[in-house]
């Protein structure tokens, strides 16, 4: 298998000798990557809550999802729609980091835009320049040959690992399968 370098853009997909647990069976969308490091969300770990429980003025139950471990306490979003969410930042063709969330909210509340084209986040993943390549060389993550696409804001989170472990074919389609606590085997 041919090792992809990371790309903004991109999917990282922990490999099952990931040794962080916060990482484990993770896809991650790199919404940046350049010299002064990487960021990237967690596509696939719901926290168990909602939009509206977070932030009470917002008439939405979208789930919030686990971006990562850094700045948890911060909310992030990805979507689809930058035409109408001032200052979005392109990751790929299709999809949007961030933008003015107070236009977000107005988008929301009166309906204005597709809820399943936005995705949220509580923190995001961060790199340090050098640590992400590191991390690559110990088998840790794997690049996706794939940028991620459109649809992978509406997929369901406990396929999305699966679904990018079999893309990558050969020993990895046995992992894909593989319970995630063998014990219970």
């Amino acid at each position: 298998m041919i090792k992809l370098l990371p790309k903004k853009g991109k999917l990282l997909i922990a490999t099952p000798s990931i040794e962080d647990n916060s990482f484990d069976r993770t896809v991650i969308l790199l919404a940046e990557h350049n010299e002064n490091g990487s960021v990237g969300f967690i596509l696939n770990k719901p926290l168990g809550f909602t939009l509206n429980e977070i932030v009470p003025d917002i008439e939405c139950n979208s789930e919030i999802h686990n971006g990562g471990p850094v700045e948890q306490d911060d909310l992030y979003f990805i979507h689809q729609s930058p035409e109408i969410i001032p200052n979005s930042i392109e990751i790929c063709d299709g999809l949007y980091w961030g933008g003015d969330f107070e236009t977000l909210k107005v988008l929301i509340n009166s309906n204005k835009i597709e809820i399943n084209t936005i995705k949220f986040f509580l923190g995001y993943s961060g790199w340090s320049p050098k640590q992400l390549k590191q991390e690559l060389k110990e088998d840790s993550w794997l690049v996706s040959e794939k940028n991620g696409e459109p649809n992978i804001l509406v997929e369901k989170n406990n396929q999305i690992w699966k679904k990018q472990m079999k893309s990558l074919g050969g020993e990895f389609q046995i992992w894909a399968n593989y319970p995630s606590d063998p014990s219970l085997n």
